[in-house]
């Protein structure tokens, strides 16, 4: 198996390189995983100029003959629509006096996911607690198959990948288990693992992070100006270079979805503009990935993420804001601005002993549990999943010096004094970060409420409402306000009583 790797390998490094030869394109090659019926797989390559290109599908629910033209040294062929399972052959024949070939084995049909972020999501599966029993565990789910471009930036949309770290795989101890931070994504291998354990066909992977990137470089100049961003440079990345190196090669893929871990690299940089980037991104890759799929890709395929865990205690950072950011300023998704998505809330998940440092918590598991059930309810469909931890639904005041806070759900609560937190100020004006902000305990909690006191402030001049509005709000799985089975924390919020 180890020789099969480098070989493909070597082939998906040299093909797109080869110019005028006859190749697939980086991102195809054995034990691969196709996006399965009602869509389309795309699949496409290089030859030589006038020749025509003959694709064989070949396997147990389906057998394909197609020919398509070569143009400008490029062909490209949609597959007819191929149910979930394998194994197939896939065959690429230069017909005519041309005669070359290449055939890939091993394939299968399933969903495809694109697995994209910063460090925590190029965190691997050898840094996550209990490292081993999970490199184990890995053996066993041979249709769940991994690939993973390599780290590059250009200055120009690239039509293919440079370069290819891990070329399609099973699941090997030496893929999933390698150095820090640089092959295979944790949350992405355990995102695909769990999801398999439900849908029990197979599931493809693609991973394309690299750590320490503002949402920026990941963001096409489309996307940005938006957002009122240009071709800025900065002293580290400048925009639109990881969309030109390692999004754009892959629109031609039909994919199912995608799952974002990013954000900690815009805590400073471009903070207020993040409830603008990052959801003109995910709207900008639905559009690209439905025009290069011809149309196959869903033009609004799910779009899961991970609201940003801890960095360290008693400071300010905009960890909190980037959180607010990343819905939108909504709190919540999905919501009327970011449809079709869905979120791991992961600020309970604290690990201030990481050998990696705090910003890099290792449980891992639960993210991809949380981001599991939120693709079950908003990729899937599937009906009575609970993936959204409680929200209020509203804020009234009882009296003079209480607030009754009414949640979407049922709440299980630990008492806090100092979780909520009232903006009191004499001026009727929206409440920020710099305003005043005073600890409102909670005094008595019900099912779907919890009342807490504002003595410390006039009723007249509380203008805002915050809950776990800091970097590090609460321990280890330890928040004061839970779903009811006490599995998912709500998300931190900011109300303004008159905005």
């Amino acid at each position: 198996m180890r020789l099969n790797v480098f070989i493909l390998f070597i082939f998906s490094f040299i093909s797109p390189g080869s110019g005028n030869g006859f190749a697939f394109a980086s991102y195809y090659g054995n034990h691969m995983v196709l996006q399965r019926a009602p869509e389309r797989a795309v699949v496409w390559g290089y030859s030589q100029k006038g020749a025509e290109v003959e694709i064989l599908l070949l396997g147990p629910n389906s057998k394909q003959v197609n020919s398509t033209p070569v143009i400008n040294g490029i062909w490209k062929m949609t597959l007819g629509p191929v149910p979930a399972g394998g194994p197939y052959n896939l065959s690429a024949v230069e017909k005519g006096s041309y005669g070359a070939s290449i055939m890939f084995s091993d394939i299968m049909f399933g969903d495809v996911w694109l697995c994209g972020g910063q460090s925590n999501m190029a965190f691997t599966l050898s840094q996550v607690f209990n490292a081993s029993d999970e490199l184990e565990d890995a053996l066993k789910f041979t249709d769940v198959r991994v690939f993973q471009a390599a780290l590059e930036q250009s200055g120009k949309e690239l039509t293919d990948l440079t370069r290819v770290d891990v070329p399609w795989s099973r699941p090997m101890p030496e893929i999933l288990g390698g150095k820090p931070f640089t092959h295979f994504s944790a949350v992405c291998w355990l995102f695909g693992r769990y999801l398999y354990k439900t849908l029990q066909y197979p599931i493809g992977l693609v991973e394309s992070s690299w750590g320490g990137t503002p949402v920026e470089a990941w963001s096409s100049p489309r996307a940005l100006h938006v957002c009122g961003l240009g071709a800025s440079v900065s002293s580290v990345w400048n925009n639109s270079v990881l969309w030109n190196a390692m999004i754009h090669p892959l629109l031609n893929m039909t994919i199912k979805g995608a799952i974002f871990y990013q954000g900690e690299a815009n805590a400073q940089y471009h903070q207020a503009k993040y409830s603008c980037t990052f959801p003109a991104l995910i709207d900008d890759w639905r559009l690209a990935f439905h025009e290069g799929s011809v149309g196959q890709t869903a033009w609004d395929f799910p779009f899961g993420f991970v609201q940003l865990c801890t960095y360290q205690k008693s400071k300010v950072d905009g960890f909190p804001e980037i959180r607010w950011h990343q819905t939108a300023d909504y709190g919540f998704v999905p919501n009327e601005r970011m449809k079709k998505t869905f979120m791991a809330v992961a600020m309970d998940l604290p690990d201030r002993d990481s050998p990696w440092g705090s910003i890099h918590p290792r449980d891992k598991q639960e993210v991809a549990f949380r981001l599991v059930l939120g693709a079950r309810a908003v990729a899937y469909e599937e009906k009575g999943v609970s993936f959204q931890g409680p929200y209020p639904s509203s804020v009234q005041n009882i009296n003079e010096t209480f607030l009754n806070i009414t949640f979407n759900q049922l709440v299980k609560v630990t008492i806090s004094y100092d979780i909520f937190e009232i903006c009191c100020s004499k001026e009727k004006k929206p409440c920020d970060t710099g305003s005043k902000w005073l600890p409102a305990p909670m005094i008595k909690q019900g099912s779907h409420y919890i009342l807490i006191f504002t003595g410390l402030c006039p009723m007249d001049n509380v203008w805002g409402l915050r809950y776990a509005w800091r970097d590090w709000p609460c321990a280890f799985k330890s928040c004061p306000v839970y779903s009811a089975d006490g599995l998912l924390p709500a998300p931190p919020f900011t109300w303004n009583r008159w905005y």
